[in-house]
């Protein structure tokens, strides 16, 4: 079954306000993003198995551990999830990325599928699914969807905030996979915002409007 889980490490949390903060700029937005995906790689990969080994130090034989190679793949939602990659690799270097875009059709508003590029072994990977906001929740469903439809097994999301809504709709479709969050905010508002939120995070990441 899965889970829920805000990260209220003192450094995410510091470094989320001033995400959240409508004055701070697109370099110093896109920087700090890519910081708070690295401390939140440092949470998400907690439970990865290890196993022992033997290495000779300068003074002497050792056992110590090392991952005992469960494969990680990166799939951020183009294009906001993008600004989340880097800072995950900084931390799992090995780790493959693939990408899924989506963009929400005017009329209808469904997400529409318009560009995958996965890990060919993506049924072996721990995937890890990257979108900093989690509003209602459509991208992330669809995006999750075309995953396990192409054999992923192990899936998780990690989005900086999200809206009750959009857990709700993750937790209902797709009870298998974790939800990690840097913030669960307070609702939607008329218009598919999160509020308080942090606005627009494609925009802020990349100067446009």
């Amino acid at each position: 079954m899965g889970n829920v889980f805000v990260l209220n490490h003192p450094l995410i949390q510091h470094k989320l306000t001033y995400i959240r903060d409508k004055n701070t700029g697109t370099k110093e937005f896109r920087e700090l993003v890519d910081e708070v995906s690295m401390l939140m790689a440092f949470e998400i990969t907690r439970e990865l198995p290890l196993k022992e080994i033997t290495v000779e130090t300068p003074v002497t034989e050792a056992k110590a551990h090392i991952l005992s190679g469960k494969k990680i793949g990166l799939i951020p939602i183009l294009r906001a999830g993008l600004g989340m990659v880097d800072g995950m690799l900084n931390l799992l270097p090995a780790a493959r990325v693939g990408h899924v875009g989506l963009y929400r059709d005017p009329e209808t508003l469904k997400p529409v599928e318009y560009y995958i590029k996965l890990p060919s072994d993506i049924a072996e990977r721990k995937l890890i699914v990257l979108d900093p906001m989690l509003a209602t929740g459509g991208s992330a469903n669809d995006a999750i969807d075309s995953l396990k439809k192409r054999g992923a097994k192990s899936i998780s999301l990690m989005c900086l905030i999200a809206a009750p809504e959009g857990v709700e709709l993750i937790k209902e479709n797709h009870p298998d996979v974790d939800i990690y969050l840097g913030g669960l905010d307070e609702k939607l508002n008329e218009k598919g915002y999160i509020v308080p939120g942090l606005g627009d995070a494609g925009d802020r990441l990349y100067g446009t409007k």
